[in-house]
């Protein structure tokens, strides 16, 4: 029997480590509606704008991949702590930024030191359940849940905060929830001893961050400036530097990305859905914004409450995942998830220069309601699907990979909004929802073949 006292703590524990996940997701949304803002501020091009969301995702995905061993090198209650410090200083000069380039350093430096908050709180959490089984689901359910809320709730809070206070205050709020965070986990986290630990990839890691950050960052110049030598060979030397990561991680003795773990294929089917489903949503987060700024004329407050349904559909979406995987099994919940993420992005097809809030509300209902379905089951046949010692790697490596996925389809859909944003919406919705079924389609086609097969 599990003490009341054991709960409370299990619980206070799970609310420190959610502001963790809350602000490092927060801050993947809340600037969209604060482009149009700091546009204006700094006389910044769209391109300038895309690195301001991208170099912070680009950052977060590239040191994830190292974030569990340095947290199980220094302790996950010391590097979650530290990681809280880093994110609320690089906030703050984000907010006191004076142009475009010291802002996406400063949103580069946000996205290291966010990557540090993402495993260890986990690990927080593992070891305040302490054999609790059952109250380690529902804590990280918990945890879940503050993730998908806040990234929703980013542009919300970012209109009300551009209209109220300025567009700075969208990366000084972060201050106050990273001083809270830091305070509660020192009063109510058991101390956490560093751990023995494989030694960290440092090649592995460097070659990671060279490659998705020229890759991504040809996607974004070649959209705009056309496909020049520059552009082009970003993305020719990008595409070289992966397969040179691929090829050291085969090799190394302790792989940032142990590529034995995707053997099967769920866990490599987890990260193609996984970096799909972010491609789509950070692409049309982004682009939605600067149509409502730009393509309605919307002010930042309004632009801002029209995400309103996302957060709410994201909420009971994420915390209804599990049961129906627990009924019908992980890959039906995901494929489900996705076909009703792409009918959202279909019905944003539609809109055009003189769109009421309305007319988006069903798109913005499904969207998120997908989602939130498919991206827990997704983690949780992931982790079904790899032997229990690799399970921590592989997470990382799944988020990883779908956070360099959210930064390509800012820099895709971006590009296509770069001209005209009502057309480029409408484009993006539609390659959106494609790439959803056709991804809906991938996960189902072993179940009609194993049905086929039967039928014979």
């Amino acid at each position: 029997m599990i003490a009341p006292s054991h709960t409370l703590r299990l619980g206070w524990v799970t609310a420190a480590a959610s502001f963790g996940f809350f602000v490092t997701q927060l801050d993947v949304t809340i600037v969209n509606v604060a482009l149009d803002a700091i546009g204006q501020a700094f006389g910044a091009s769209t391109a300038q704008l895309q690195w301001l969301v991208d170099a912070y995702v680009l950052a977060l995905a590239a040191m994830l991949l190292s974030a569990g061993a340095i947290g199980d090198r220094v302790g996950p209650k010391r590097a979650f702590v530290w990681g809280l410090v880093l994110f609320g200083a690089a906030s703050a000069i984000c907010g006191l930024a004076t142009g475009p380039i010291s802002l996406v350093m400063a949103r580069a430096a946000q996205g290291a030191a966010g990557a540090l908050l993402i495993p260890p709180s986990l690990a927080l959490i593992a070891n305040a359940a302490h054999g609790d089984d059952r109250g380690r689901a529902a804590a990280v359910g918990w945890w879940t849940a503050a993730g998908g809320v806040s990234i929703a709730a980013g542009p919300v809070l970012g209109g009300l905060l551009v209209e109220t206070l300025g567009w700075r205050w969208v990366f000084f709020i972060n201050l106050p929830i990273c001083l809270l965070g830091a305070v509660l986990t020192q009063i109510v986290a058991p101390p956490t001893l560093p751990r023995k630990t494989t030694p960290p990839d440092v090649t592995g890691q460097l070659l990671a961050a060279a490659a998705v950050t020229l890759v991504v960052g040809a996607l974004i110049e070649g959209g705009h400036r056309g496909w020049r030598a520059g552009p082009t060979g970003a993305l020719v030397a990008g595409l070289l530097l992966v397969a040179l990561f691929l090829f050291h991680q085969r090799r190394a003795a302790h792989p940032a990305m142990p590529l034995r773990a995707f053997a099967r294929r769920p866990a490599w089917l987890a990260v193609v859905v996984g970096s799909t489903l972010n491609l789509t949503y950070y692409g049309m987060i982004f682009v939605l914004g600067l149509y409502m700024l730009r393509g309605l004329g919307w002010p930042p407050g309004k632009a801002g409450l029209a995400f309103l349904p996302l957060t709410a559909t994201f909420i009971v979406s994420n915390l209804a995942s599990g049961g129906l995987v627990s009924r019908f099994g992980a890959k039906v919940v995901t494929a489900s998830g996705v076909l009703i993420a792409a009918c959202g992005y279909a019905l944003t097809a539609r809109l055009d220069g003189s769109s009421a809030v309305l007319e988006m509300l069903p798109g913005f209902a499904l969207i998120p309601g997908g989602m939130g379905l498919a991206i827990p089951a997704l983690t949780s046949g992931l982790l079904a699907s790899v032997d229990r010692h690799e399970a921590g790697a592989a997470s990382g490596a799944l988020n990883a990979c779908r956070q360099v996925g959210g930064a390509a389809g800012v820099a895709i859909f971006g590009a296509l909004a770069g001209t005209n944003v009502v057309v480029g919406v409408r484009l993006s919705g539609i390659i959106a929802a494609a790439l959803l079924a056709g991804a809906a389609i991938v996960i189902l086609l072993p179940l009609r073949e194993k049905v086929a097969r039967s039928a014979g």
